[in-house]
């Protein structure tokens, strides 16, 4: 193990992170919305960052996903989903409105009345449906479609390793990314 000097806190920081969180911090991620559908047509739309492609031949992605988020019933339930990649310029309307669960029971501190409550976090955005039920965005740098493979619970996450089926460039422009909105999903 090297001998350095104890790293100072990130300025913006909510707290002091030691050791490997520290440094895993420093992890870049794009800002994406994974769109799924359950059975009976419900529709949902989640923030995610920990998306990566993972083969080339079969074309392969894995996303990570809370193993009790509304978006993970739903892959299961339909083994579709979509990955929407938000545009740098704007994406940042969008990753604030789909930031927060769709279910209000997974937000902590809320009122047990409020519990059944569950957001439409698609409401007022610009999309369309796929061929595979899953919401699309028609206005950000693109998005591509899966069917899933596999899933790999991973602690509190479960990794679903898609086939990567159908996508489009929308506009030109770079993916917006974590750091642009200050945001941190690591350590």
């Amino acid at each position: 193990m090297a001998n350095h000097p104890e790293p100072k806190p990130l300025p913006g920081s909510p707290k002091a992170i030691p050791g490997p969180e520290h440094a895993m911090l420093k992890l870049s991620y794009g800002v994406h919305v994974i769109g799924s559908h359950s059975r009976n047509g419900d529709l949902n739309a989640m923030i995610a960052d920990w998306v990566m492609q993972v083969s080339f031949n079969p074309r392969l992605v894995t996303v990570g996903i809370e193993n009790d988020a509304r978006t993970l019933r739903f892959i299961r339930e339909t083994g579709v989903f979509s990955v929407n990649l938000l545009h740098e310029k704007d994406g940042d309307v969008i990753a604030r409105q789909v930031v927060m669960p769709s279910e209000s029971k997974k937000v902590r501190g809320r009122p047990d009345d409020m519990n059944a409550l569950v957001f439409n976090k698609l409401e007022g955005l610009d999309y369309g449906i796929h061929e595979n039920g899953c919401p699309v965005l028609n206005s950000q740098l693109g998005w591509f479609t899966c069917e899933a493979e596999q899933y790999i619970v991973t602690g509190d996450h479960t990794l679903v390793v898609g086939r990567v089926t159908d996508g489009e460039i929308l506009r030109p422009g770079e993916m917006l990314i974590e750091r642009d909105l200050g945001w941190e999903y690591a350590g």
